[in-house]
């Protein structure tokens, strides 16, 4: 026997179709929210990770920052104990000065020069005196140059004939004068001369 399907199958294939094509659409639209929602998640999860990121490096920064300021204070600690113990070295070193150069004015110094003043400033010495001729200026002058060890650059500013005072017995004639000198350095002196 022949079945005849005189139903409109067209209808029922494209009704059939169209349900299917919008169940797909459906579908799709699904699909894309679900996509869009996981990458804006995903977008979410990675601003929110390089927001963690961020602020560990600014907590890092901030640590190192305060380390560096540490490190500075601790640097200008160092130059300033280094100064102090440099001040300490340099008084130590000249604190025996004034006496060295005491006696070596007093080894250097001939017959017939009379000092009157010394005044020191820092490692420069300037001494007025006077002397029974212009001979006995050299001959100090001399010595303080080729024969001292605490001595150097003598330097002669000024020297002038004074009369003698009235009730004095001697009318020679005195030479009043004025040099400085340069005091060496404790550490060039140590070591070159081997004394104490």
């Amino acid at each position: 026997m022949i079945l005849i399907n005189l139903l409109p199958y067209r209808q029922e294939l494209r009704r059939r179709r169209q349900s299917a094509f919008f169940v797909g659409l459906g579908l799709a639209a699904l699909v894309g929210a679900a996509a869009v929602m996981a990458g804006f998640a995903l977008l979410e999860e990675l601003t929110a990770q390089q927001q963690r990121r961020n602020a560990y490096l600014s907590n890092e920064i901030a640590r190192l920052e305060s380390q560096i300021k540490d490190i500075a204070m601790l640097r200008l600690e160092i130059g300033a104990l280094k100064s102090r113990q440099r001040a300490v070295e340099d008084l130590q070193a000249d604190r025996n000065t004034p006496v060295h150069l005491l006696n070596e004015l007093a080894r250097q110094v001939p017959e017939g020069v009379y000092l009157t003043a010394i005044r020191q400033a820092d490692k420069l010495v300037t001494i007025s005196g006077i002397a029974q001729s212009n001979e006995r200026v050299s001959e100090f002058l001399r010595n303080a140059s080729r024969n001292s060890d605490w001595l150097e650059q003598p330097e002669l500013v000024e020297i002038k004939g004074v009369n003698p005072a009235v009730s004095s017995r001697e009318q020679r004639r005195w030479f009043e004068f004025s040099l400085r000198v340069s005091i060496k350095s404790p550490a060039a002196v140590m070591p070159a001369s081997g004394k104490s």
